[in-house]
């Protein structure tokens, strides 16, 4: 077993990686290559976004049921949206949450909302009911 050991070592130790590795680490080998010269660019501000993509601060609340179970996806048609984006759904009974596409629904923001099949599973709700959803924009 000893030996077996000691030659193991002397075959690893003759490993040019080895050896690159422990040239690295204890400063032998090639000198350390000079840094690259670094170029920063002025910073381009971002095109602000519209107030109704801002989103909201805090939670609204919605009642939904089950949309179109044949328009595929994950998202929820809201009257709480004037823009398309993504947002955070969590359900207040179960806790369970998921980010959402937000799709714009019209009629009045007391109106109801219509989630898609893929995200009552998602936030595993059962197909037949009516729940109640906060939606946060941010």
């Amino acid at each position: 077993m000893r030996y077996t050991l000691i030659a193991l070592c002397v075959l690893v130790a003759g490993c040019d990686t080895i050896r690159s590795t422990t040239d690295r680490v204890f400063g032998g080998g090639e000198p350390p290559a000079e840094p690259e010269e670094v170029v920063v660019e002025a910073a381009v501000e971002p095109e602000p976004l519209p107030a109704t993509a801002a989103g909201w601060i805090g939670a609204k609340t919605t009642i939904a049921s089950l949309g179109d179970p044949t328009t595929p996806g994950r998202w929820l048609e809201t009257p709480l949206v004037e823009t398309e984006f993504t947002g955070r759904v969590v359900v207040p009974r179960t806790g369970a949450q998921a980010y959402i596409t937000l799709v714009p629904a019209p009629g009045p923001e007391s109106g109801g909302s219509r989630l898609s099949l893929d995200a009552m599973r998602s936030l595993l709700l059962p197909f037949d009911e009516l729940v109640e959803l906060e939606v946060y924009s941010n």
